[in-house]
């Protein structure tokens, strides 16, 4: 399919998410997004075979923040997905693609504090992303209502299988309404996700967007057979003669993540790490400070090898070969993305040819082997991967970056407790001068406190205006929130 001539602007959808698709740089479809959005606008169930970074958490976003109705405060689309991480990024996914039309997301996912996500989803809430476990957790406690549930994707439905989750997905659909809209994404379609789809879904339509592009022509592949003992060198040679612009390292072990990441900060180079074995909000500032450009390479297990969109990956290094030959392709997709070339090298040591042939025939090409650098090519190279060392980073505006400067989030102090409801503070805030009710986005009303974003740069003149003007009766003091993970 040519998408050259399209834009989102031939797809039946608001002014609010067109302006938030502008904000956010979407500029032309995906093929993955030409697919699966006017399906998806029509309500159809559908199958979806396509990879990470192929843009499909927006092929789903945008028609359910499209389609979702703003009035109904019980959640009408359930995200599940394997990992906390996915599960947090469509949640912010969500956020900014529905902001002018005030989508609220939660995100739902183990080792989170339960209380928290409770409160949250006792308040209006649109869309819920999580892990199948804590998911069912809430279903089980009645935290989670379904009854409106009208729209479910099951992401990355092979990864689910993998990690042991299969069953659970199961469950949670089985407590579904069923009269609702289904889609299922997944990179490869093993018998027991096509059975989901033959209990589960109605009619759906296939669609394949990943044949032509298991591993991207983007993308150069490389090998390099080594002893385990020598990989390190090796690591610091191939980085002096390649020059990452930015990098990701992939360990098969949080330990060798941590001694990779240790031994390479030794060196001076700038680098960081993400592994299972960190707390969530460590792994989230790691990834969104890789994102932004503030360090060059990231050590890390294949957690980060899934549902983590960072442009602009220039080199991915198979430290470790990965065991799973499917991994392989979750790996190297990190690079090469949005049109962009990319190379990915793996260390293989001789034990190792077994798990390289698998890889080989999925992708179905012989992957070049390269010799060892020469002490004289690393030496050459030295003097220009020194020079690109001492230049500081170039810090980069992530996806929401843009939009989110023009959005500024006041903190009242007052909420339930004080008998105050979402219409007392939109009725007041949008009677100021200068303000209209497109300016104010979500208002998230707690026990003691009250959160609203103010949108399109008008912050201050509404945390002025508030100090001297009362809602519902009550003169409430007001901040500027800090956001915080």
């Amino acid at each position: 399919m040519d998408m050259d001539n399209t834009s989102f602007r031939n797809f039946s959808i608001s002014e609010e998410i067109q302006k938030a698709l502008i904000g956010l740089k979407y500029e032309v479809p995906t093929q993955v997004q030409a697919s699966v959005i006017p399906l998806a606008l029509n309500k159809e169930d559908l199958i979806v075979k396509a990879q990470t970074g192929s843009g499909k958490t927006a092929s789903y976003a945008i028609p359910i923040c499209e389609l979702i109705d703003w009035l109904e405060n019980k959640p009408q689309a359930l995200i599940l997905t394997p990992t906390r991480e996915l599960a947090v990024q469509v949640k912010e996914d969500f956020t900014n693609i529905g902001r002018f039309k005030r989508i609220k997301a939660s995100a739902v996912y183990g080792r989170h504090q339960f209380s928290i996500e409770k409160t949250e989803l006792k308040q209006k809430t649109h869309v819920v992303a999580g892990t199948p476990g804590r998911v069912m957790d809430h279903i089980k406690k009645g935290t989670l209502p379904l009854s409106k549930i009208t729209y479910l994707i099951i992401d990355e439905a092979d990864r689910m299988l993998d990690m042991g989750f299969i069953d659970q997905v199961e469950a949670i659909i089985k407590e579904l309404p069923q009269n609702r809209m289904t889609m299922l994404f997944s990179a490869t379609m093993p018998e027991e996700i096509k059975n989901i789809s033959l209990n589960y879904m109605k009619d759906p339509i296939n669609i394949n967007v990943s044949e032509d592009s298991i591993t991207t022509s983007d993308i150069d592949h490389a090998i390099y057979t080594i002893a385990e003992e020598d990989k390190f060198q090796l690591l610091t040679e191939v980085t002096i003669i390649e020059k990452p612009e930015s990098c990701i390292i992939f360990c098969s072990t949080k330990e060798q993540v941590e001694t990779v990441c240790k031994h390479l900060k030794n060196l001076r180079y700038d680098c960081n790490m993400i592994h299972g074995g960190m707390e969530q909000r460590d792994r989230l500032s790691a990834i969104n400070r890789f994102k932004r450009g503030e360090f060059r390479y990231l050590v890390a297990t294949d957690i980060a090898a899934r549902g983590i969109d960072v442009e602009n990956i220039s080199l991915v290094i198979n430290y470790d070969i990965p065991l799973d030959e499917e991994n392989y392709v979750h790996r190297t997709g990190r690079t090469g993305r949005a049109g962009r070339c990319g190379r990915a090298l793996t260390f293989v040591t001789p034990t190792q040819t077994r798990y390289l042939q698998d890889i080989e025939e999925l992708i179905g090409f012989k992957i070049l082997e390269l010799p060892r650098p020469t002490n004289e090519e690393v030496s050459t190279a030295k003097t220009s991967f020194e020079d690109n060392r001492k230049r500081a980073p170039q810090i980069k505006n992530i996806k929401g970056d843009q939009l989110n400067n023009d959005i500024m989030k006041l903190r009242f102090n007052g909420g339930k407790n004080k008998k105050l409801r979402a219409t007392n503070f939109v009725g007041v805030i949008a009677n100021l001068d200068e303000i209209k009710s497109e300016d104010i986005g979500i208002i998230t009303i707690q026990d003691t406190l009250t959160y609203v974003e103010i949108l399109n740069g008008k912050g201050p003149i509404v945390l002025e205006a508030m100090k001297n003007t009362m809602i519902g009766g009550k003169q409430l003091k007001v901040i500027q929130a800090v956001n915080k993970y």
